[in-house]
């Protein structure tokens, strides 16, 4: 039995023995989906990771409020290291699932009740999510832990800071800040938003933006989205701004990869998941230069 199947047996919330079966997807955490008697649960394990800031108080605190808005699963127990929620029967959407027009309409009021309801919910000490400091700590992190990526990291902290005066000002709301499909659920009557690591505020144009890069959002549907957000056309200085956005999350994305090359445990080709996300950077940075 590994490690993580013995913790998971160890707790006292179950009411007898559990069948655990591994979740595949999790880049960042160890997932499970449990058995319990007539019952079914997914387990999150994982601790702090620092250099993500990812910190599980703040996880904890994110996924309560996210159920009382509505849109994510109940927590039913937690303790550190350890996240036990309902288990959704539902389909985990793929970026072409996403990318249909029709899902994008389904998917838009989640994205309000995130930035707009979750925050009535908050209980406790919550972060922040501001891009542009992420980047500036990966960028620290890589050079101090001698990345392969090093020698990137000069030209990418001024691409960012261009970036950064672009992107202000802001409006605040509270992001998800990880729109990856893996992480919208469909279970044929209503959508769900789950994972709730990188949660914090941030601009809503962050959210947006990595929605359509993470989705491969059409030019067209991005438009869409903009106007259905914000209810009004939109202006060539919020598209601007946008278009930065949109960049950094790509730009945070490639170097939180960059960055779990040096520090991850888990079993994933992160150096392929750097390449893919630096080359989808580069190629929106160009678009933006043109905005």
């Amino acid at each position: 039995m590994t490690e993580h199947l013995k913790q998971l047996q160890a707790l006292r919330f179950w009411s007898g023995p559990i069948e655990a079966t591994a979740l595949g997807g999790g880049i960042t955490n160890v997932n499970y989906l449990v058995r319990d008697g007539g019952r079914k649960y997914v387990a999150r394990l994982g601790n702090d990771i620092p250099v993500h800031q990812v910190m599980r108080f703040n996880e904890l605190a994110a996924s309560q409020a996210a159920h009382a808005a509505g849109i994510s699963p109940a927590v039913r127990y937690h303790e550190p290291g350890v996240l036990i929620l309902d288990y959704i029967d539902s389909k985990t959407l793929a970026a072409e699932d996403v990318s249909d027009p029709a899902m994008l309409e389904r998917i838009l009021p989640l994205i309000r009740c995130c930035h707009r309801t979750i925050p009535l919910h908050l209980r406790g000490p919550v972060l922040t999510f501001w891009v542009f400091h992420v980047v500036r700590n990966y960028a620290a992190t890589l050079l101090e832990g001698g990345s392969r990526h090093s020698g990137r990291v000069s030209l990418l902290l001024s691409l960012a800071e261009k970036l950064e005066q672009a992107s202000t000002p802001i409006d605040l709301i509270f992001g998800h800040n990880d729109l990856l499909a893996a992480n919208f659920l469909d279970d044929g009557e209503r959508m769900w938003l789950i994972d709730w690591d990188y949660a914090g505020f941030n601009s809503p144009l962050f959210d947006l933006g990595g929605l359509a890069s993470n989705n491969e959002l059409s030019e067209g549907s991005e438009i869409w989205l903009l106007e259905h957000y914000f209810e009004q056309i939109i202006s060539d200085d919020l598209l601007h701004r946008y278009s930065a956005m949109k960049c950094a999350s790509l730009l945070r994305e490639t170097m939180w990869s960059m960055v779990s090359e040096l520090h991850s445990d888990l079993d994933f080709d992160y150096a392929a998941y750097t390449e893919e996300n630096l080359a989808g950077f580069q190629a929106s940075y160009d678009l933006f230069l043109q905005s």
